[in-house]
């Protein structure tokens, strides 16, 4: 099934987006300190979950539960948190389109700028010989979603998955928003992310098999090999 076709001369083009309200979710606490202080210090309203909300409050920092937002407490051992229409049209909104804008207002819902998630630690959890049953609790669900969905609608959303990213989305911040070159170069890492992520998810469910059906392969560039000709006369 294809996807809702817009004509582009409704759009109202725009390059930087002032980032007003943050979605940060991660289980990877490296530097979330450091990018909320500049967030805080710029004005921008943070959303968070859990353990990432927590750690957010003690550093003496004001901070929305996705619960406040959703009007639906986590459940089923915080499988559900943030697979919500409150979360996801706010992410999901192209506001380059007025009809968008027009049913944010509707709803109630405000769009979020900024979204910072990684995910589940998965891999590592293999690698700790963990049983099966903890193996796939560590299958992440909602991060996915939120990365994805952050990730097509980089027009107006800035997505991080990783805590490099985090000196640039300062940067960004303090020079008033995120320009969309740096947010399609998130994207992109974001759904290199997630691939490598299922992928990775995939590979554990075949491990007994010899020649599996279907398999895929993830690989990150460790460097580059130059070679450099001198022009005969």
């Amino acid at each position: 099934m294809s996807g809702p076709r817009h004509d582009p001369s409704l759009y109202t083009e725009r390059d930087t987006v002032p980032v007003q309200r943050a979605l940060i979710s991660v289980s990877d606490k490296t530097g979330l300190l450091d990018l909320v202080a500049a967030l805080v210090a710029n004005g921008v309203e943070l959303v968070s979950t859990g353990s990432t909300a927590q750690t957010i409050r003690d550093a003496g920092h004001q901070v929305t539960e996705v619960s406040e937002v959703t009007g639906f407490p986590e459940s089923l051992d915080g499988r559900v948190k943030t697979l919500h229409p409150s979360v996801h049209a706010g992410i999901l909104a192209d506001l380059r389109l007025e009809s968008h804008a027009e049913q944010l207002e509707k709803l109630g819902i405000q769009s979020f700028q900024l979204v910072v998630v990684n995910l589940y630690p998965f891999r590592e959890t293999v690698a700790s010989g963990a049983p099966a049953a903890d193996i796939i609790e560590q299958i992440d669900i909602g991060g996915p979603a939120l990365v994805r969905a952050s990730a097509k609608n980089h027009a107006n959303v800035a997505i991080a998955v990783s805590p490099s990213r985090y000196p640039a989305l300062i940067a960004a911040v303090n020079a008033g928003g995120t320009s969309l070159e740096l947010r399609r170069e998130l994207a992109a890492e974001a759904f290199a992310h997630t691939a490598a992520y299922d992928a990775a998810v995939a590979g554990w469910f075949l491990r007994d098999e010899k020649f599996p059906k279907n398999y895929a392969i993830a690989a990150q560039r460790q460097s580059m090999l130059f070679f450099f000709f001198n022009e005969k006369e």
